[in-house]
């Protein structure tokens, strides 16, 4: 089950603080955010982290899936 982060609506770097945030609880996060610039970031921050980035865009906002493969 995917922890959810509601994002929306909060300006950067509140949706990459509480994504880093739920990451470390969790192995499969779900970021709802209303802007690239939040898309862009947390992403970015999934990426270096090593944890896999898939992005479904919703009307004018976005749906981060970001989930760690524990090897």
């Amino acid at each position: 089950m995917a922890t959810t982060v509601d994002a929306r609506g909060l300006a950067c770097p509140q949706p990459v603080i509480q994504t880093r945030k739920a990451m470390q609880g969790a192995d499969q996060i779900v970021t709802l955010v209303d802007s690239e610039t939040s898309l862009t970031n947390v992403t970015r921050m999934a990426e270096k982290a090593g944890w896999q980035v898939s992005v479904v865009p919703e009307g004018e906002e976005f749906r981060i899936a970001v989930s760690y493969t524990h090897l």
